[in-house]
């Protein structure tokens, strides 16, 4: 559906509070096929292809989110995108992969180092301290939820690449997202790097967590500390509600 006004609401890096608006409902539109969104407005797909590459390469902390759709290889269509997602994650310095295995949620704890969950999406975010990422293969209800969060509570820039509509509540996105869509993200990002912008960290190819870094330097099994692993729930105590029983 083509948008015949812009819309003043901006889709932008938070925190926007607790109760961000849903995008559609400020009057964002999804794009079509050839078409991406950037902070909520419809560009080409090669200008959304470029915000997100940028942002992967100048903020802090990049990190790929891949999920259940693209970690399970259950059809041709997801195996075939794992080849290219490699390719992607090779050309971002410093990028670290995070998955979205589940979407149940992870109670009492979740290791923020080892995975990512829409229920609690900002405990990974906070942890690692990321401020651009990359989500792919999540089924779209889940990751319009984790999304919102997302920039609710924290400042990182979202990109969703979605097979499907593409999402409107994430900073850059861009529908239909196919293998082949991949690798022109890949070659993206060589693009606007061979044009001058320069990734915010040096090197290539993933970097693990510290506590898999010393394992690996010291020979020990790379078990996750105990000590590391975060506490579900939120950064402060939530303020008493009104009691619809209270005389």
């Amino acid at each position: 559906m083509k948008q015949t006004q812009e819309p003043a609401y901006r889709v932008l890096t938070g925190p926007e509070g607790l109760l961000p608006p849903a995008a559609a409902i400020m009057g964002i539109h999804l794009p079509e096929d050839g078409e991406g969104l950037v902070e909520g407005r419809i560009v080409p797909e090669e200008k959304a292809m470029e915000a997100a590459a940028i942002a992967m390469l100048t903020r802090k902390n990049p990190t790929l989110f891949p999920g259940p759709l693209m970690l399970w290889g259950w059809n041709e269509h997801t195996i075939e995108k794992s080849a290219p997602f490699f390719e992607v994650a090779r050309e971002i310095p410093g990028v670290r992969i995070i998955p979205m295995p589940d979407y149940r949620p992870i109670y009492p704890k979740i290791d923020p180092e080892a995975v990512i969950n829409p229920c609690h999406p900002n405990l990974t975010i906070w942890h690692n301290k990321i401020e651009a990422c990359v989500f792919i293969g999540v089924h779209c209800h889940f990751a319009n939820i984790t999304l919102k969060m997302i920039r609710a509570g924290t400042n990182c820039y979202t990109i969703a690449l979605c097979a499907e509509a593409g999402h409107e509540d994430a900073m850059a996105s861009v529908p239909q997202f196919t293998a082949e869509k991949l690798k022109n993200f890949a070659e993206t990002l060589k693009r606007v790097k061979k044009n001058g912008i320069k990734p915010l960290y040096e090197g290539q190819g993933i970097i693990p967590s510290g506590w898999a870094q010393i394992a690996g330097l010291t020979g020990v099994e790379a078990v996750k500390p105990e000590e590391e692993m975060v506490e579900a729930g939120f950064a402060h105590d939530l303020e008493k509600g009104l009691d619809e029983n209270e005389e």
